[in-house]
């Protein structure tokens, strides 16, 4: 595990392959960490060609971790990204982020246009209202209050998947050892809250995603009902250029019946930039 720092903030990251290849740095979303993108799936990037680095969030993982109250916003995230990809010795990278990552790599295109070769953003939206929507029951179970127990926070986890997944594309005892892995790691109820408010904060993205100039790929899920498929589309629309990906099938997750479609469309994105 390697650090970075940004200011009084460390960030946590891993590489995958060949330093001397195409960076490619993958920001995962709300309350979770770098586990997210399987060692599978950074190994897949990998055989394409890619250096693959994967990071945890500030309040993520074994990053720094906030106190109660503080407040920051997605510029101030996307500048950890920055101070990451200095720190691996990285000039310019592809920037893919799912969920909340997507906002985070959203953000680092406008903020830091000449160091982002490529934006990838995975089942995430614009800030928009009415915008990517969550349904009712999806809301509910992302606003539970934290659990009390590692063991309790894997089953309301594991209720939510029930809710934004595709039933027929999930594995439980897979979903379970993944997070209590990742529970293992790394347990911060609460951290995600100030996840949360900082994307709040920053409120609505359509004139920052209607100004960039980057090679965009944008990548939904038929079935999301966490963010809804809207939200992908929507974003899609603002970015001069983008191209639009709609995974049949695909809830708000990152299932391994997906990964062969975003890892040829991602090599496809790269393969169009000059590196």
């Amino acid at each position: 595990m390697r650090t970075a720092r940004h200011g009084e903030i460390e960030i946590a990251y891993e590489t995958f392959g060949a330093a001397g290849d195409p960076a490619l740095i993958l920001l995962h979303g709300l309350g979770s960490s770098m586990l997210v993108w399987p060692e599978e799936m950074c190994a897949g990037f990998v055989d394409r060609g890619f250096c693959v680095l994967r990071m945890d969030h500030r309040d993520s993982g074994l990053s720094t971790v906030l106190a109660d109250g503080a407040r920051y916003t997605l510029d101030d995230m996307a500048g950890d990204v920055m101070a990451v990809l200095d720190a691996a010795g990285c000039d310019r990278a592809v920037v893919c982020g799912y969920s909340l990552g997507g906002m985070v790599a959203q953000v680092a295109a406008a903020a830091f246009a000449g160091r982002v070769a490529g934006l990838v953003s995975i089942s995430s939206h614009t800030g928009e209202p009415g915008v990517g929507d969550p349904s009712p029951e999806a809301w509910q179970a992302l606003t539970t209050p934290p659990a009390a127990s590692v063991s309790a926070q894997i089953e309301s986890d594991l209720a939510g998947y029930r809710i934004w997944s595709n039933p027929e594309w999930r594995n439980e005892q897979a979903e379970r050892e993944y997070l209590e892995r990742s529970y293992r790691r790394a347990w911060h109820p609460g951290a995600s809250e100030r996840q949360f408010q900082a994307a709040a904060r920053s409120g609505n993205r359509a004139e920052l995603l209607r100004s960039l100039d980057v090679p965009t790929l944008v990548i939904h899920g038929s079935l999301d009902t966490l963010i809804a498929p809207d939200g992908g589309r929507r974003t899609a629309e603002l970015v001069p250029g983008a191209e639009y990906l709609e995974i049949e099938g695909m809830g708000h997750e990152l299932p391994p019946q997906a990964w062969a479609r975003i890892i040829t469309a991602i090599t496809t994105l790269s393969a169009r930039i000059r590196w």
